[in-house]
Formats: C-alpha cells, sequence, structure tokens
C-alpha cells in the first residue's frame, strides 16, 4: 500500500471521524471560555471548515467521473456533491461576513457565541457522516460490479435494469403522493417559492415573527420529514448492508443539519417576540435570505439523492436475483 493509499484509508477510518468530532468540541469549548470568540479564533474555525468541505466535494466529483462500469454510483457521488455545494456556498458567505463586520444580528444577541458553537459541532458531524457515507458507498460500487462480472452481459445492461416506472394512474394515492413530491420539477418549484418567499418578506427589511415563523416551520418539516423517509428506506432494505450504512451516514449529516436549524429558529423566534431589541443592519437581512435559500437547496438536493440511491438498490436487486437464478440453473 502507497503513501497515498494509507492517508486515504487513515483519514476515511470511522475512528479518525470520531477524533475530529472530538477535536472539534474541545476547540469550541476552549475558545468559548470568556464568553467571546476572537477575530483569529474565528478564522482558524473557518478555515478548517473552507478546506474539510471543499476538499470532499473535490473528492465526490472527481469520484463521479473517474468511477467506471456502474452508473448509479457516478451519479449518487454527483448528489452527494451537489448536495454540499449549498452548504459550503453557505459556509463561505457566512466567514466571509463575519471577519469583515458585515453580520451583526444572527438569532439572539446575548447568546450569539453558544449558537456559533452549535452551528460549528453541526457542520463537522455534517462533514464527518458525508465522509462516512462515501466509505460504504466505495463499498457498493465494488460488490455491485463483482457481482455483475459473474454475469457478463449483464454488466453492460446495468444502466437499464432498473424496472419500467409506474405510471401516475398505476400508483396507490400514497406512492402517488411520494412520486409527486420527490419529482425533480417539484423540487425545482419548491426552491423557486422559496426564493420567491424570501424576497417578498424582505422588501422592507424588517422579517416578523410570523414570517420568521413560515420559514422555520417550512424548513422543520422538509428536514424531518426527510429524515423519517430516509430511516424508512434503511429499513426496507437491510439485506444490503453497505446501503444501509450510507442511509445512516446521510442521516446523520442530516440529523446535525435538522438540529441547527432548529436552535436557530428557537432563538430567532425568542429575539422576534419582543424580549430583545435589534440594531437595524440591512445586510443581516441578506444573509437569513442567503441560509434559508441554502438550506431549501439542499433538502431539495438530498431528496434527489436518495431517489437515487433507492434505484440503486432495486438494480443490485435485480442482479443478485439473477446471479442466483444463473447459479441454481448451472447446478
Amino acid at each position: 500500500m502507497g503513501i497515498k493509499e494509507s492517508i486515504g484509508k487513515v483519514i476515511m477510518d470511522g475512528r479518525t471521524l470520531v477524533a475530529v468530532i472530538f477535536v472539534a468540541i474541545l476547540w469550541r469549548a476552549v475558545i468559548s471560555l470568556d464568553g467571546e470568540i476572537a477575530l483569529w479564533e474565528s478564522m482558524c474555525s473557518g478555515i478548517a471548515l473552507f478546506i474539510f468541505g471543499w476538499v470532499l466535494f473535490a473528492y465526490m466529483y472527481l469520484k463521479s467521473k473517474n468511477l467506471e462500469g456502474w452508473v448509479m454510483s457516478n451519479w449518487i457521488y454527483q448528489g452527494i456533491a451537489v448536495s454540499m455545494v449549498s452548504i459550503n456556498i453557505y459556509v463561505v458567505i457566512y466567514y466571509s461576513m463575519r471577519w469583515f463586520e458585515l453580520l451583526h444580528v444572527e438569532a439572539y444577541p446575548q447568546m450569539d457565541y453558544l449558537f456559533r458553537n452549535i452551528r460549528y459541532i453541526a457542520l463537522v458531524v455534517f462533514y464527518c457522516a458525508v465522509i462516512w457515507s462515501a466509505i460504504y458507498l466505495k463499498k457498493m460500487h465494488e460488490d455491485y460490479i463483482s457481482l455483475s462480472r459473474e454475469k457478463g452481459l449483464l454488466r453492460l445492461l446495468s444502466p437499464y435494469l432498473y424496472v419500467r416506472g409506474k405510471k401516475l394512474r398505476e400508483m396507490g394515492i400514497k406512492e402517488l403522493i411520494g412520486t409527486v413530491i420527490t419529482d425533480e420539477r417539484t423540487l425545482l418549484v419548491i426552491v423557486g417559492l422559496a426564493f420567491l418567499w424570501r424576497t417578498v418578506i424582505s422588501i422592507d427589511y424588517n422579517i416578523a415573527l410570523w414570517e420568521s415563523m413560515c420559514s422555520g416551520i417550512a424548513l422543520f418539516i422538509m428536514g424531518w420529514l426527510f429524515f423519517a423517509y430516509i430511516y424508512s428506506m434503511s429499513k426496507k432494505q437491510e439485506d444490503w448492508l453497505d446501503l444501509i450504512k450510507v442511509y445512516h451516514g446521510i442521516a446523520i449529516g442530516l440529523t446535525a443539519i435538522n438540529i441547527y436549524v432548529l436552535v436557530y429558529y428557537g432563538m430567532r423566534w425568542y429575539s422576534l417576540a419582543g424580549l430583545v431589541e435589534e440594531v437595524f443592519v440591512p445586510l443581516d437581512y441578506l444573509f437569513r435570505d442567503a441560509r434559508f435559500f441554502a438550506l431549501a437547496i439542499f433538502y431539495c438536493a438530498s431528496i434527489v439523492l436518495s431517489k437515487f440511491l433507492k434505484r440503486a438498490y432495486e438494480e443490485y436487486r435485480l442482479l443478485s436475483a439473477e446471479a442466483e437464478s444463473s447459479k441454481l440453473s448451472s447446478q
């Protein structure tokens, strides 16, 4: 094993990821002892997240281009990369505004340092969860290629093994609703509505409590319903262990983002309830809009990713059945 492979194996090890999260918690605990976060401390935190996020994005993108033999694994890697872009851009916008003192009020001024710590830990957990998913996604690809080699021609036909999709009139009500909600066109409409909504409520640079509650509740519904969907899918596809691990990684990363959203809006609503006086700063509103839009894109991109995982399972199951049938017939 070469140096490059050895370093990659260490980085992708589960114990390394646990150590990274522990170090992140310890770092934020130490720099927050005095209740303030200095510029150099914020810069160290931000640069670490920049490197973490964009190097991981580059890895996922290159994997989607370099892997051969199964088109679904390329699509899954692309789905993860797209999901990461919105979070990475949000991190860049946040730290850029923070370092240049363009951002003043986020959620609850008196507890700002605590909220910043929660966000930092949530982002680190999210990135580590993505790495965890990537470990088992690679194993999924290897499993499928190994199985497809036993079938010869089926390896060439693997992109077409997916069972013909049902027409809308052939579906039950539950299946129909799920199909419509997870359709790419529906998700594009959701992203468009999110952009329009935040534009309208921010025209007067005054986001009222009810407007913030509508935004927050919409994100809660998207985030936690998607978490429930991922959990249910992992229970239905328990016969492919590597895929289950990928689902677990997605669920952990999604939980981290959902908790961040929950904490932010909880503190924000407390502030908007009239218990805290705020100074009017237009760029604060712009940042809140950018955050909402980034989270909406993240959730929608993650839903598309889940469709790729479902299709990958159905292709794998069909190929496994074909391979098993061939073994029985040859005996």
